[in-house]
């Protein structure tokens, strides 16, 4: 974070569908519209009534940029932080253009509108040409074991741990307390 820089959270609906490009061969980018309609209680007519819809570019990053391409689509109501940019370049006819780009740090589905599913993104390999245990990286991330999957006799039937095997150790914590307060002073 920097001085001068304006960050927002962006309540509303997705206006396009995103549109993915890799910029170099290699960094992800997603952009698509949303539009973020305000109500406004009219006492005249005894209602909420719609005020003017604000239209932002969202512009989403590396692995936001694919997560957000997999995920959003049109129509849906999400949440949004970021900073705001101004981008201001020369049309065709000469004249200075210039437009706000919401770029996200944060995104997500609006869940007082409904429901959604979450499913983690595997870890990516530090290096596809590393190798582990003779194998390289890629060949061990396919292996059963490498994203904490369970080998079973019965291919239709598998567990499966949150997290990937390695990545984190898991230790029982203790549902009563087992140090005395003596021990504690």
């Amino acid at each position: 974070m920097s001085l001068g820089e304006t960050y927002v959270t962006v309540q509303g609906w997705v206006g396009s569908d995103p549109d993915f490009k890799e910029i170099g061969g290699q960094t992800a980018r997603a952009t698509f519209r949303m539009g973020s309609t305000p109500r406004q209680y009219d006492r005249t007519l005894g209602t909420y009534v719609d005020k003017p819809t604000t239209w932002f570019t969202v512009e989403c990053w590396r692995a936001l940029a694919q997560n957000a391409f997999d995920s959003v689509h049109v129509g849906q109501p999400v949440i949004v932080t970021g900073r705001l940019r101004t981008h201001e370049w020369t049309d065709e006819a000469g004249e200075s253009r210039s437009r706000v780009v919401l770029e996200a740090f944060s995104l997500g589905h609006d869940l007082t509108r409904g429901t959604t599913t979450f499913t983690k993104t595997p870890p990516r390999p530090a290096s596809a040409s590393a190798t582990v245990g003779g194998e390289t990286a890629s060949e061990a991330a396919a292996s059963p074991g490498a994203l904490g999957i369970a080998p079973s006799s019965d291919p239709a039937e598998a567990t499966a741990s949150p997290f990937p095997a390695d990545e984190y150790t898991a230790a029982p914590i203790p549902l009563s307390p087992t140090t005395r307060e003596s021990e504690a002073a």
